[in-house]
């Protein structure tokens, strides 16, 4: 049980290192939290910030995801403990590097919506399933315009995914999928409101239902 509390805690304190607050110091001291809509995730650095900050924060933020669930777990620390199954640990990794993310003991817990470190994480735990999953978000955004459900919808494709192509063993990455749908779903709640209430912002360039003048 040592190795699944450090690795874990490392995990937690590996995804509590935001890309965008990383790169906004090395910028000058930008902060993007004061800007935008106020998020320190991907979306809000692109409208912000333009191309190449967003994609140097996706870096950092899918990277450290896939450094916890592929790497972390079979680091030589206090293991390998033959109690612990491999899978499950790793899950445990990958779910701690996302709530390390959205609650960051770093900066405040005030942190992003996990969405580009849960890419990092499935590329880590099975990459077979990061195609649908991204082909998911992409059809769901060009239909609604709504990066946040394209978001949600994505992450319920993954439990979805591994279910109906039987992937064995499931029942980690099953239950992994549908705690982090849950989870994604929560940290969205407010772009859930502001859907519901009609002032949700739109992905303009990809959305193939908008007005035409």
């Amino acid at each position: 049980m040592l190795e699944l509390g450090v690795k874990t805690l490392l995990c937690y304190l590996l995804g509590s290192l935001i890309g965008s607050l990383i790169v906004g110091r090395l910028r000058g001291g930008v902060d993007i939290r004061k800007l935008g809509s106020g998020n320190p995730g991907g979306t809000n650095a692109l409208r912000t910030q333009g191309w190449a900050f967003a994609l140097w924060v996706i870096v950092i933020d899918a990277g450290k995801g896939w450094l916890a669930a592929a790497v972390v777990p079979d680091l030589p620390l206090f293991g390998p403990d033959p109690s612990i199954d491999r899978l499950w640990l790793a899950v445990a990794c990958a779910t701690a590097v996302v709530v390390g993310h959205v609650y960051p003991v770093w900066y405040g817990f005030r942190g992003g919506k996990g969405a580009a470190t849960l890419v990092g994480v499935l590329l880590g735990l099975k990459p077979v399933a990061l195609l649908p999953v991204l082909g998911v978000w992409l059809l769901v955004v060009m239909i609604s315009g709504f990066v946040g459900l394209a978001t949600m919808v994505a992450t319920a494709a993954f439990p979805a995914y591994i279910a109906a192509v039987g992937i064995d063993p499931s029942l980690a990455l099953v239950s992994f999928g549908c705690v982090m749908l849950v989870f994604v779903c929560y940290t969205h709640r407010a772009n859930i409101e502001r859907m519901r209430a009609g002032t949700e912002n739109r992905a303009q360039r990809l959305w193939l239902l908008r007005k035409r003048s």
